[in-house]
């Protein structure tokens, strides 16, 4: 039986941490617009639980992005494979994460990715080469969340 699963990113601003990401990855925000437009006419929600992002609207303190490639729910607009949710938390990251995504260049090209990733307002924290063994670059996203690049 396949599991399905999302990764969940803790944040202090989820649609702009969210744009970064589907930056970085190729990924697509999910839209949806649609479910909130029917929950606000409905009634099931306030105007105050939602807000206005990149032409969309998106719940206050949420954001999350796809893989293009993955089938979507059309009646929730969320997508239904490949996926991070970004939820704003109060605290700010204080400690190394648990937890990290690595992103993998194609190959010959890791110092490009370094450096397009550092366009959309990453920074390096450190150059790792191992030899043989690997060569890698840590890395922390607008919001400090370390990922590795190889």
């Amino acid at each position: 039986m396949a599991l399905h699963w999302k990764l969940v990113v803790d944040s202090r601003n989820a649609p702009a941490l969210a744009d970064f990401w589907a930056a970085a990855l190729g990924y697509e925000p999910e839209d949806q617009t649609a479910l909130i437009e029917r929950l606000l006419t409905e009634g099931h929600i306030a105007e105050d639980a939602v807000i206005e992002h990149g032409g969309r609207r998106l719940f206050r303190g949420l954001a999350a992005i796809r893989h293009p490639d993955d089938p979507v729910d059309p009646a929730t607009g969320a997508g239904l494979g490949r996926r991070i949710l970004f939820q704003d938390v109060p605290e700010p990251k204080t400690v190394k994460n648990r937890l990290h995504i690595d992103v993998h260049a194609a190959p010959g090209e890791p110092r490009d990715l370094v450096r397009r990733l550092e366009s959309l307002g990453a920074a390096v924290v450190r150059e790792v080469d191992q030899g043989l063994a690997g060569h890698w670059w840590v890395m922390r996203d607008p919001e400090g969340n370390e990922f590795c690049v190889s």
